[in-house]
């Protein structure tokens, strides 16, 4: 099978370096900005770099909000990636409170642990441990622990346990990644993530 990738572009994610590594899988891909060219594709990946509430704007602003919701009522598998995942939960505080897209049940706020009496920093940085739940189609083939890389400040925590598809700790826990039907999301960067990057998604491509 022929995967046809469609890389969103909302003008604050870094949609080059996801569609090199989907290219380097062999799948096509294309960088996505208009909404009426959201059609045809097999996966769509959504990246995120900035605050969740300018990114959540601008994808409003140009109408791909509605492109997806159309996209995932067709079932076509979305990745989120990052701030990506996280703007897909039911609202976040970065850049003051903002609804998000609401396709996952939870809330996204900055870590709440006391930087002044913990060895960890705000913003986390770097390649952490991910612990994958069994269930999870991501994680196919992995161990019971793998490493990622991520920098992030703000974290998400789901409603229910359900969504979840590997958890991580940073001070205290939170979701690592998740799987909903046809929906998927990273908090870290699988592109940045070397040969475990790459593995997952193209269980992304294979498995959803």
């Amino acid at each position: 099978m022929t995967f046809r990738v469609a890389i969103i572009d909302y003008g604050a994610g870094n949609p080059r370096s996801v569609l090199h590594a989907i290219s380097y899988l062999g799948a096509e891909a294309e960088i996505i900005g208009d909404p009426d060219r959201l059609k045809g594709f097999s996966h769509i990946v959504l990246p995120g770099v900035g605050s969740f509430h300018s990114s959540i704007n601008l994808i409003r602003s140009r109408g791909l909000d509605e492109a997806l919701f159309e996209q995932i009522k067709l079932e076509v598998p979305l990745l989120g990636i990052c701030l990506g995942m996280q703007i897909l939960a039911d609202r976040g505080s970065e850049g003051g409170e903002t609804k998000g897209m609401g396709l996952i049940s939870g809330d996204v706020d900055r870590f709440g642990f006391d930087i002044t009496t913990s060895n960890l920093k705000i913003p986390h940085v770097g390649f952490d441990t991910v612990k994958p739940r069994l269930s999870s189609k991501l994680f196919a083939g992995f161990g019971e622990e793998v490493d990622f890389y991520f920098t992030h400040s703000f974290r998400l925590r789901c409603a229910s346990g359900q969504a979840v598809a590997a958890d991580a700790w940073h001070g205290e826990p939170y979701v690592a990644a998740i799987e909903q039907g046809s929906v998927a999301g990273t908090q870290f960067h699988p592109e940045k993530s070397q040969r475990n990057g790459l593995r997952l998604m193209l269980n992304f491509l294979e498995r959803f």
